[in-house]
C-alpha cells in the first residue's frame, strides 16, 4: 500500500454515499493524534468469548528504548470507508420472512442497528442468484421482448423489497448495490439463465432493463446507489445457476456505449462498478482501466475473495488512484467442522482486504438455514446467521463475530492508517474514526496465546491476544 500524501488535514461528520461534511462542532487535524483524550475499550472473541468486553492496560508514555511489533502511524493514511454488510438474496430474505415479526425485527436490528452489527451496506440481485426460491428475471417472456413490456419486479414484492425497507429504518444511511447474475433468459443464446452469454443486440434494451430496475426500486422506496454489469463475469458456472459469462470487451462496450449514456440520460446517479469477481482478474481490469471512454462512467472495481491475493486491489490502485475497490462478495462453507469457530481467519481475510484499499467488506446471504438453503445451484454457502428450519434459532458463525470487531466500531468515513510490524500469525489494521477516536484490529491466528507490544504516536501498550482470538481496541 502507498502512503496517501494528499489532503493530509481533513475531518468527517457522516458519509452519506460519497460525501464527506465537515464536523458540527470543531475541527480536528488528522495529523494531532492523541491518547489522552478517551479512556482505552477492550474487546475479545476467543474460546467461549464473543465480543465480550476485557480489560486491556491503557497507552502510557513510550520508552525510547522500548521494542513494538505493531507501530501505528497516525499521520499516513489511506482510503476512507463506506461500510460492511451482507447480502439481501431472495434466499435469505424468504428465511427472514418466515420469522414472526418480533423476531425478524430483533435479527434486522442486530445486524443493522446502532446497539448491533451496525451494517451499513447490503448487496441486493437484479432479478434472481443461485440462493433463491426461484430462478426468474424481470423480463420473464418466451418471445424477445426488446421493448420491455412485459418488465416487471413483482416477483420482489413479496419479501425483498419489504426487508430492505425494515433494514432502512433500522438505518436509514444504509447503502445499497446491485448486480445481476443473468439477464432475462431471452437476450441470451441458450435461452436460459443457467449459463451462457447474452446477444450483442440487445446491449441497449440491457441498459434500459437497469434503468427500468433503478427507478421501480425508487418508487417502491428503496434506492440503489451503485451497479455492475454482472455477478462473476468471468464465469458460466457450467450452467448450474444463473450466470452469464461477458468478455473483457463486451463489458467495456455496454458500460461506455450503452449503460453509461442509459443512467445519465435518465438522470440516475447510481454508480458504476467493473468486474464483480475473483483478485486472479486484475489484469483483466487493468486493461479496461485504459479506457478513458469507460473510465469517465466507472466508480470502481467490485471484487469478490475467492482466488487470487488482495494486493490485486493495490496493483490497481497505484495504477488508477481514482478508481475506488469494493470487496463485494465471500462466503463462508456450512460443510466446514469450525464454520461457528473460525473468526480468526475471517479476521485475517478482512485485515488483508483493508489493508489493500477496500472501501468495504460484504459478505454473500445475510442468512440462510442449516442445509445452507434455499438455494437453486451447486453452492454450500452459510449464511452470516443461520435461521434453523425446525426451531427458528438463530445461530451466528464465526464470519458473524469476526465482522463484529470491524462494524461495531469502524464508522462510515474512518480512514485506513498506516500500521507495520510482523509476527508469525499476527495480523493488524488501525483507522481513524470521523469522531475523532483510533481503532486497532489484532488477530492470533496461532494456538498459542501471544503478547503484541503496540505503540500510537508517542504511546505504547502491551496487548494479550489469546489463541485463535480477534480482539478490538478503542480510544
Amino acid at each position: 500500500m502507498s502512503a496517501v500524501t494528499r489532503r493530509t488535514r481533513r475531518t468527517f461528520l457522516k458519509l452519506s454515499g460519497y460525501a464527506a461534511a465537515a464536523l458540527a462542532s470543531g475541527a480536528r487535524a488528522w495529523s494531532q493524534p492523541t491518547t489522552q483524550s478517551r479512556p482505552l475499550q477492550a474487546w475479545v472473541t476467543a474460546d467461549t468469548r464473543r465480543f465480550a468486553k476485557f480489560e486491556c492496560p491503557g497507552w502510557k508514555p513510550a520508552d525510547a528504548n522500548s521494542h513494538h511489533v505493531v507501530h501505528i502511524d497516525p499521520n499516513t493514511w489511506y482510503q476512507d470507508i463506506l461500510g460492511f454488510g451482507g447480502a439481501f438474496t431472495d434466499a435469505s430474505c424468504y428465511l427472514f420472512s418466515k420469522l414472526n415479526s418480533a423476531d425478524r425485527d430483533a435479527i434486522l436490528r442486530e445486524l443493522y442497528g446502532p446497539d448491533g452489527l451496525r451494517f451499513s451496506i447490503g448487496r441486493t440481485c437484479i432479478g434472481s442468484s443461485d440462493y433463491t426460491t426461484r430462478i426468474y428475471s424481470f423480463d420473464e417472456s418466451a418471445e424477445p421482448d426488446p421493448e420491455l413490456t412485459k418488465f416487471s419486479i413483482d416477483q420482489d414484492r413479496a419479501y425483498i423489497l419489504p426487508t430492505l425497507r425494515l433494514a432502512q429504518e433500522v438505518n436509514p444511511d444504509l447503502f445499497l448495490f446491485s448486480a445481476p447474475w443473468s439477464p432475462p433468459a431471452w437476450m441470451k443464446f441458450n435461452n436460459s439463465m443457467q449459463g451462457g452469454s447474452m446477444h450483442r443486440k440487445y446491449f441497449a434494451s440491457y441498459a434500459q432493463y437497469f434503468v427500468k430496475f433503478l427507478q421501480a426500486y425508487g418508487a417502491a422506496g428503496v434506492t440503489i446507489r451503485a451497479t455492475s454489469v454482472q455477478n462473476e463475469v468471468d464465469t458460466d458456472q457450467d450452467g448450474t445457476m444463473p450466470a452469464c459469462i461477458w468478455s473483457q470487451q463486451d463489458e467495456v462496450v455496454f458500460i461506455k456505449n450503452f449503460l453509461g449514456p442509459a443512467l445519465q440520460n435518465a438522470s440516475l446517479d447510481t454508480k458504476i462498478w467493473i468486474l464483480d469477481h475473483n483478485y486472479n482478474l486484475w489484469g483483466r481490469v487493468l486493461d479496461q482501466l485504459n479506457d478513458p471512454d469507460l473510465c469517465k462512467y466507472v466508480d470502481g472495481v467490485a471484487w469478490h475473495i475467492y482466488q487470487g491475493t488482495p494486493d490485486a486491489m493495490t496493483r490497481v490502485h497505484n495504477a488508477f488512484p481514482n478508481q475506488h475497490a469494493y470487496a463485494t462478495e465471500y462466503s463462508a462453507v456450512i460443510t466446514d467442522a469450525d464454520f461457528e469457530t473460525d473468526w480468526s481467519a475471517w479476521s485475517h481475510t478482512f485485515s488483508d482486504v483493508l489493508r489493500n484499499w477496500a472501501r468495504c467488506i460484504v459478505g454473500w446471504n445475510l442468512a440462510l438455514d442449516e442445509k445452507g438453503t434455499p438455494n437453486k445451484g451447486l453452492g454450500t454457502a452459510g449464511g452470516i446467521v443461520t435461521i434453523h428450519s425446525e426451531t427458528q434459532k438463530i445461530t451466528r458463525c464465526g464470519q458473524y463475530w469476526a465482522f463484529a470487531h470491524y462494524s461495531k466500531v469502524i464508522q462510515r468515513g474512518a480512514r485506513v492508517l498506516s500500521s507495520t510490524g510482523t509476527m508469525p500469525d499476527l495480523d493488524h489494521v488501525a483507522l481513524a474514526n470521523p469522531d475523532g477516536t483510533h481503532v486497532l484490529v489484532l488477530t492470533n491466528r496461532a494456538g498459542l496465546e501471544m503478547q503484541v507490544p503496540c505503540r500510537f504516536a508517542e504511546s505504547e501498550l502491551q496487548v494479550t491476544l489469546p489463541a485463535n482470538s480477534v480482539v478490538t481496541l478503542l480510544w
